[in-house]
């Protein structure tokens, strides 16, 4: 695209671990010495979009790397600038890059404008400068990075503790973003008449999260004893072995919340069963660990079985293996990974605390219906905060048929 010679492209499909499997196609011209590189994710559409709402307050935040797909938005609210979606191709930059790209793009006919005088090259012009102040950071900004599809993904250097200026938000797409990918909308389904599914395990077809062949998920709605009912649904994929699963809440939010504090001290509290609903965050104190919500998902298993889904979430980050890591990370993962096999084994005495706003969450409690002397169950009030974040405070359950009545 340069000097209009033939030059070469190549194309790599590769599997980013813990993340999805993308191409990677990189072109260079032995004329000119032009090069490009794109990404273009090689998985299927997340079941959620997912938005990066990262504050820059440093030259060190300009580092991060970024994986940004064909239908990302880029926003940065400060100078009301944005980056619509399948304006550019997919890139593996970081941030830094990302701004610079957005100034080739200003730049690249700025020379015509100004040629025929128009009235917008000049303001283009201030703007650049704007943009390229943002790289040297004299103000903190805020970049967003919207994604329906659910496959762009920013780098948290801090791993693994949680990142104080990255906020992830996962949520489900409208019909316009679900249009713009190219999805087709299901046909609503008739309303089926009412059974009694306690005892029955129902079926449906899906694809594997790992090698798309067509596979089987069960669902099952199980009562958990001292608890609820919750429904399970678990996936297995006879052609490559995968297998999953994922638990739901059976019933309503709770009118309280749930903090359950569990003092780990011999090896035998590993096998405790567990329920994880997707608005909990863990968090063990002694290894200064923060597990935010909807990470995980909802999952119902062992304490040893959510302990090792979370070592392997932290030490196999895309960013931090191979020549994107260094030493520093690498020793703090390995650490941190040797600390929480201690905690495994029995070795290390640690306490294991889950904070659901919700109230969905349950911890085993081997002496029920007596008090476990390891294990203090809180209930408490949730702040405004927890309630928005749960859609509750626009929630109204009383008085609305009011609202519905014909107006005359």
């Amino acid at each position: 695209m340069n000097c209009y010679c033939n030059g070469m492209t190549r194309l790599l499909l590769t599997k980013i671990p813990f993340f999805r499997e993308i191409i990677v196609s990189s072109f260079s011209c032995e004329h000119c010495g032009w090069n490009n590189t794109e990404i273009q994710s090689a998985g299927r559409i997340q079941d959620q979009g997912v938005r990066y709402t990262l504050s820059v307050r440093a030259l060190e935040d300009m580092n991060r790397e970024v994986v940004k797909t064909d239908s990302a938005a880029t926003r940065i609210p400060e100078l009301d600038f944005e980056i619509p979606a399948f304006s550019q191709k997919g890139a593996l930059t970081t941030v830094e890059g990302l701004i610079t790209r957005a100034i080739s793009g200003l730049e690249q006919d700025q020379p015509a404008r100004r040629a025929n005088k128009d009235a917008t090259a000049e303001r283009i012009d201030e703007f650049i400068v704007k943009l390229k102040e943002l790289k040297q950071v004299a103000s903190p900004f805020t970049l967003i990075i919207d994604d329906p599809s659910g496959n762009s993904f920013v780098e948290n250097p801090h791993a693994p503790q949680k990142d104080d200026a990255l906020v992830i938000t996962h949520y489900n797409r409208t019909r316009q973003q679900e249009e713009m990918l190219g999805l087709q909308e299901e046909a609503p389904a008739e309303k089926p008449e009412e059974e009694d599914l306690r005892n029955e395990v129902l079926q449906f077809s899906t694809n594997c999260p790992e090698c798309n062949a067509p596979a089987q998920t069960n669902m099952k709605l199980v009562q958990i004893p001292h608890f609820k009912e919750v429904i399970i649904m678990a996936t297995n994929c006879e052609n490559c072995g995968h297998r999953t699963n994922e638990v739901k809440s059976g019933g309503a939010v709770e009118p309280l919340g749930t903090r359950i504090t569990l003092h780990i001290t011999d090896a035998s509290d590993m096998t405790r069963d567990l329920l994880k609903s997707e608005t909990c965050s863990v968090e063990i104190p002694e290894l200064e660990f923060e597990l935010g919500m909807a990470v995980l998902g909802g999952k119902f298993t062992t304490l040893e079985g959510l302990l090792k889904d979370i070592r392997e979430l932290v030490t196999k980050n895309p960013f931090t293996l191979g020549d994107s890591s260094n030493p520093g990370q690498t020793e703090r993962l390995q650490e941190f990974s040797q600390k929480m096999d201690q905690i495994i084994e029995g070795n290390m005495k640690a306490h294991f605390i889950m904070d659901d706003p919700a109230g969905n969450s349950y911890l085993q409690n081997v002496y029920a219906p007596e008090d476990d002397p390891e294990m203090k169950v809180e209930r408490y009030k949730r702040t405004f905060d927890q309630n928005e974040e749960l859609g509750l405070n626009d929630m109204k359950t009383e008085g609305y048929e009011a609202g519905l009545a014909p107006q005359r």
